[in-house]
C-alpha cells in the first residue's frame, strides 16, 4: 500500500518502523531525519494512506499550511486537545477531510517497544468500520490490531490518560507506595470515563486497550514523558526546567489547560485533573494537592 508518515519524532518513526515491515513507507518531518524512506513532504502527501504524528498544538496550523485533500485515509496517531478551542483532534482533521475518511490509533504503546518489534496491541478508532479494518491489515505480525467505531472515545481517553500520568508519577515522588498508586489510577480511570460518557463514549472503550490500557502502561513507567514530569515537579522543579530538561513534548502538560476550558464549559466534575493544573500552572506544591484530593 502507498502509505506516509507526517512527523518522525519518537512515535512517527516508530509507526514508520513498523508499517514498513510489509510496506514502503515514505516518512518526513520538519527535522531532517536519517531514515530509510524519509522524503520530500509533497512526495509523502501524495501518498493514499497518511499517518499523523506531530504535535497535537500545531496541527491545525500545519494542516492550513500543508494539506490538501486527495481522498487520502487518514489515521490520527497523535494524542491530546487543542487548547485555543478545546477540539479534539478529530473535530481539527473533519475540518480538511470527511469523517468517513479518519481513523484514531490508540492503546498501550511505548514507542522504544515498538522499534525492538516487541508484543503490542493497539486499536483503529473510526465511524467508518470498514476504513478501521483497511488500517489493522497493515501491522506488522509482533502488533495486534483491534477495529472500533468509538472515535470519540479513543480521543478522550488518549488524551486525558497523560494528565493522570503526571498526578501518578507526582504519588511515585512523593513515596506514597503502591496503594495509593493503585487508588489514584482506578480514580483516574472512573475520571476520564465520566468525562467520556459526557460526551457520548462507549463504556467499554475506557476498559479496554484505549483507555486502561494505555492508562497503566503510562502511569506506570519512567518512559512515559507525562509520568517523569509529576516525578520532577516533586523534585521542586518549575515547569519550564521539566520541559527543557525533557526535551520532548509531554501532551499532557497542554492537554489539562484544554480539559480545563471543557470543563468549565460543559460543568463537569474533574478533581485529578484540576489539582494537575493547579500544581502546573497555579504554583501549589506537591503535597497541597494531594491534601486537596483526599478532602
Amino acid at each position: 500500500m502507498r502509505i506516509g508518515v507526517i512527523g518522525a519524532g519518537k512515535w512517527g518513526s516508530a509507526i514508520h518502523f513498523a508499517l514498513s515491515q510489509k510496506h514502503d513507507v515514505k516518512i518526513w518531518s520538519r527535522t531532517l531525519r536519517e531514515i530509510e524512506g524519509f522524503s520530500p513532504l509533497s512526495e509523502v502527501l501524495k501518498q493514499e494512506y497518511l499517518v499523523f504524528a506531530i504535535s497535537t498544538q500545531s496541527v491545525s496550523s500545519w494542516l492550513k499550511e500543508n494539506f490538501k485533500f486527495q481522498n487520502q485515509k487518514i489515521l490520527i496517531a497523535s494524542k491530546g486537545i487543542e487548547i485555543e478551542s478545546g477540539r479534539f483532534l478529530s473535530e481539527i482533521f473533519e475540518e480538511f477531510a470527511p469523517i468517513e475518511n479518519i481513523a484514531f490509533l490508540s492503546g498501550p504503546s511505548f514507542a522504544e517497544e515498538v522499534k525492538k518489534s516487541l508484543p503490542t496491541a493497539l486499536v483503529i478508532n473510526s465511524t467508518n468500520l470498514e476504513l478501521a479494518e483497511s488500517w489493522k491489515t497493515f501491522f506488522p505480525d509482533f502488533i495486534k490490531a483491534y477495529a472500533s467505531r468509538d472515535l470519540i472515545g479513543a480521543e478522550i481517553a488518549g488524551a486525558y490518560k497523560n494528565i493522570l500520568a503526571i498526578a501518578s508519577g507526582v504519588c511515585e515522588g512523593l513515596q506514597l507506595g503502591h496503594n495509593a498508586k493503585a487508588s489514584l489510577i482506578a480514580r483516574g480511570l472512573v475520571e476520564m470515563e465520566r468525562v467520556g460518557q459526557h460526551f457520548g463514549a462507549k463504556e467499554d472503550t475506557f476498559f479496554g486497550l484505549s483507555g486502561a490500557g494505555d492508562l497503566f502502561l503510562t502511569a506506570n513507567s519512567t518512559m512515559s514523558r507525562n509520568y517523569r514530569v509529576g516525578l520532577k515537579l516533586v523534585e521542586g522543579k518549575d515547569l519550564e526546567t521539566i520541559l527543557n530538561e525533557l526535551g520532548e513534548v509531554a501532551e499532557g502538560v497542554k492537554t489539562v489547560e484544554a480539559i480545563m476550558k471543557i470543563r468549565e464549559r460543559e460543568n463537569l466534575y474533574t478533581p485529578i485533573a484540576d489539582e494537575v493544573y493547579k500544581l502546573l500552572y497555579k504554583g501549589i506544591s506537591p503535597k497541597e494537592a494531594l491534601r486537596n484530593l483526599l478532602s
